[in-house]
């Protein structure tokens, strides 16, 4: 019997790191549009730093595959985090030295963004490098990445929230830079260096990729779905900070708990997923997991309770992980090992070259015509994401059972 994932040193270092290192970026995720809202009261000017993050990722991303074939999967996680600190750290440093202008923030967090991408692309690799090209340990490992990505979103907006109240939203960002330092450390000590190898040039490489996509139909219209999907979810986190300053008392802690909700939710469905994918048709599974988790956002524009805007995260949350680990283990089966990392990327550069328009546009809106109105369509832009997902894995589900079925009257 193959070991679980969990059983792997390399695989507990990674997701220590995850822990560790996300739960500072989701700290700051929640203390960087807080300290951008509270110190210039502009949400054009929020959404205009989230945007430059984005752009910066998006155009890094084009490069992740090369990255991590030069520096390796292993190195080009350290990279990253070594330059991340420093980053972040200078945000706050230069806020109380009086340094700090709206253009030297866009810059700093330019740079910040730029080394997002290759490290979410080598990460994404490095995992069925270091267990195996197995449909069941690979899923399961989704499902462990899922919850420990999950447990951030748990733990760090909550945190800062408190922590806004006592430090200060600058506090919370020189946290964020040492979570980097801890992450370097696990990495260096006990992630096993792997490499992905290339028969050929041919092998490698965007365009080799883009000719993989084109030929695989489930890869290429759930990479169109995933960007849309996420464009969305980046508006509607985005708006939250907005909605929670203007109808939930201006308290960052109100905030804290509604991103905290899905974080609990999601944590909680990393369970579930990690058993489901051990026997559920992982098509099936993703397929009608997406509508579940897409049916309770649609509360989130209404003028509710802040408990019930937690419940809906939280409901959300809970099948987004039995989403994710099914549907990461049937695309990390599809691509062969020499495109994952490119693969991978694309579609979160997609996101990230195309969010950055979106905020750009949200921003203005937020300003003239409110958050829920911008909620509401951005959740109505998902859900026609989430149903040209569900559309092409049952089609894809339909198709190759009746071609195994064809297969086995053959023989």
């Amino acid at each position: 019997m193959e070991l679980s994932p969990l059983r792997q040193r390399g695989v507990r270092a990674l997701l220590a790191a995850e822990v560790v290192s996300k739960t500072g970026t989701q700290m700051s995720w929640l203390a960087l549009p807080w300290f951008v809202l509270v110190t210039t009261g502009s949400a054009k000017k929020m959404t205009a730093v989230l945007a430059t993050e984005l752009i910066a990722a998006g155009l890094a991303g084009v490069a992740s595959g090369r990255v991590a074939d030069r520096f390796g999967l292993r190195g080009t996680l350290l990279i990253c985090d070594v330059a991340r600190a420093p980053l972040i750290a200078a945000i706050p440093t230069l806020h109380l030295l009086g340094a700090l202008s709206f253009p030297v923030l866009l810059g700093l967090v330019f740079l910040y963004g730029a080394f997002s991408m290759p490290s979410f692309a080598a990460q994404e690799a490095i995992v069925p490098a270091l267990v195996g090209d197995d449909e069941t340990r690979l899923g399961q490992a989704a499902a462990l990445f899922q919850g420990a990505n999950r447990l951030t979103i748990l733990l760090g907006p909550p945190i800062a929230g408190v922590l806004i109240g006592v430090f200060g939203a600058t506090g919370v960002l020189y946290i964020d830079a040492a979570t980097y330092v801890v992450s370097v450390a696990l990495v260096l000590a006990w992630v096993p260096a792997v490499a992905v190898t290339h028969e050929s040039e041919e092998t490698r490489g965007m365009r080799s990729a883009l000719r993989f996509i084109r030929r695989d139909q489930l890869i290429r219209v759930w990479l169109v779905a995933f960007v849309v999907i996420d464009v969305a979810w980046q508006g509607i986190f985005a708006a939250l900070p907005v909605l929670v300053y203007e109808s939930y008392g201006k308290d960052a802690k109100v905030l804290g708990w509604m991103l905290a909700g899905f974080g609990a939710g999601a944590f909680l469905g990393s369970f579930a997923a990690f058993r489901l994918v051990r026997s559920a048709d992982a098509l099936m599974l993703a397929s009608f997991a997406i509508l579940a988790q897409t049916a309770p956002t649609w509360l989130i524009p209404f003028d509710l309770p802040a408990w019930a805007i937690v419940a809906a995260f939280f409901a959300a949350g809970v099948f987004n992980p039995i989403v994710n680990a099914p549907s990461r283990a049937i695309m990390a089966m599809r691509v062969p090992a020499a495109l994952r990392p490119t693969v991978f990327s694309l579609s979160v550069t997609s996101t990230a070259v195309l969010a950055p328009v979106a905020l750009l546009i949200i921003g203005p809106l937020l300003a003239t015509i409110g958050p829920r109105p911008v909620m509401l369509a951005l959740i109505a832009l998902q859900t026609m994401g989430v149903l040209v997902f569900f559309a092409a894995g049952m089609r894809t589900r339909t198709r190759e059972g009746a071609m195994s079925a064809e297969a086995v009257l053959a023989d």
